[in-house]
């Protein structure tokens, strides 16, 4: 009688050697001990621990022997925000010491009429806002009348007001700035030490330029629409102005 050993590794059959005995053949089967099925077990989980700490001992052996390289990170993005703030080194001119000195007088006589407060504090801002939404504001609307509308009278009449309406502000804006000038000095605050006052100064700038560029449209036709776009930039400028003035107003 022929024997057979099976195992979990191997598995053999055998055909008898001579088929005319007519043998019977038996297979004995061999079942595996409960401690080789462990022992494949834990060596499987072993083999995979130690795949899992192969790579990542070989990532810390690749950082030390190449410290130049570096792993990517995700990028962080910084936003910077710009503030008109540093513009307010005109603060720490002699100008100011100056404009002190030459308002002094005017002041003393301001404040020797015994005004009530509230006027002098909201005189400034009132008078202001007239100008730059009354005359500013239909100024500016002329002008977009001149550009696009179809109407020649409109467009006459436009031409006629608009920049006497422009002049006019101007002359408030910059005759303005000395009622503001002095509603600070009345109630000892400075007065270049503010965004209000910076974007004042840049708006009466950006004024005379403007005041100057009508007269060089006949050489330069193009200068118009540099007209226009400035206009409308210095308008939205005094708007932000405007609401600068009345935090200021407010702070004190």
């Amino acid at each position: 009688m022929a024997m057979v050993n099976m195992s979990s590794s191997s598995c053999a059959f055998l055909r008898p050697l001579n088929q005319s005995t007519n043998l019977p053949i038996s297979f004995h089967y061999s079942k595996p001990s409960s401690s080789f099925v462990k022992t494949k077990t834990t060596t499987i989980k072993t083999f995979s621990c130690k795949l899992k700490s192969h790579t990542s001992c070989q990532t810390k052996l690749t950082n030390q022997e190449n410290p130049n390289i570096k792993l990517s990170s995700s990028s962080e993005t910084q936003l910077y925000s710009i503030n008109p703030l540093p513009l307010l080194i005109f603060a720490a001119l002699p100008g100011a010491g100056t404009v002190k000195s030459l308002f002094g007088p005017f002041v003393e006589l301001v404040q020797s009429w015994n005004l009530p407060g509230w006027l002098v504090h909201w005189g400034h801002p009132g008078n202001m806002a007239v100008v730059l939404f009354a005359m500013g504001g239909y100024g500016t609307y002329l002008g977009f009348r001149i550009r696009f509308s179809d109407d020649m009278d409109e467009k006459a009449m436009a031409k006629d007001l608009h920049p006497k309406l422009l002049a006019g502000m101007f002359f408030f804006f910059a005759l303005g700035a000395t009622g503001g000038v002095t509603a600070l000095l009345t109630s000892d605050k400075p007065i270049f030490e503010s965004p209000h006052a910076v974007t004042g100064l840049i708006g009466l700038s950006l004024l005379t330029i403007q005041t100057i560029l009508p007269s060089l449209f006949e050489g330069n036709p193009s200068l118009r629409n540099v007209h226009g776009i400035l206009g409308s930039s210095i308008m939205t400028l005094f708007v932000v102005h405007a609401a600068l003035g009345l935090q200021l107003g407010l702070s004190f």
